[in-house]
């Protein structure tokens, strides 16, 4: 189950509480969750702890409890979501998000988890579905209006064959191939020894 957000939402809170609250869980912000999530949860096994910690990195408060069947339903959902991260272009990326979303098990609504958030769209079944369906469909969700927004994939697999970490294409700019500059610089380096050796 996902924890209950920050009481942001609440009608006596202040405007500035809103932007906050709503800034920490806008798309492009569920969109880095995603990412972040996806690369700890397909590599090894973390631990409950770990994915915890990327959780409230990413904005949720509240106690965290993952058994090892969230776990294992979080790992499913990641290894799902990787395929719209490697997808070969716009359309193949569409045609993923598309597939994800016929499974998710909820149809688009609001919530504001009875009042302690602002109003914002949900498509897992319920407040309290199992943390699995809730990364699946809030994921699905906000990759798709970055695809919808950009005309482009949302991301890609970084190239580095040392790394191949998910990233997010954020903005306009030439198309990434790499999830970081430290990647990026790795691979410059290594194809100039090979060059000259």
């Amino acid at each position: 189950m996902q924890p209950t957000p920050p009481p942001a939402g609440h009608r006596h809170e202040t405007p500035a509480a809103h932007r906050e609250w709503s800034t920490r869980h806008s798309v492009q912000a569920t969109a880095r969750r995603t990412a972040a999530l996806v690369n700890v949860l397909v590599g090894d096994a973390p631990s409950a702890d770990v994915v915890a910690e990327v959780l409230r990195e990413h904005g949720e408060d509240g106690a965290i409890e993952l058994s090892a069947d969230d776990l294992a339903e979080l790992r499913s959902a990641a290894l799902r979501l990787r395929e719209v991260f490697a997808a070969d272009g716009t359309d193949r990326a569409a045609e993923t998000l598309n597939r994800l979303l016929r499974s998710t098990a909820g149809t688009l609504r609001l919530t504001s988890h009875n009042g302690a958030s602002p109003w914002h769209p949900h498509l897992d079944g319920a407040d309290d579905a199992p943390w699995g369906e809730w990364f699946l469909a809030s994921s699905c969700l906000s990759l798709l209006v970055q695809l919808w927004i950009h005309q482009r994939p949302p991301g890609g697999v970084c190239a580095s064959p040392a790394c191949r970490n998910v990233y997010l294409t954020l903005g306009s700019g030439p198309p990434r191939r790499y999830c970081s500059r430290r990647c990026a610089t790795r691979e410059r380096v290594a194809a100039y020894r090979r060059a000259r050796g």
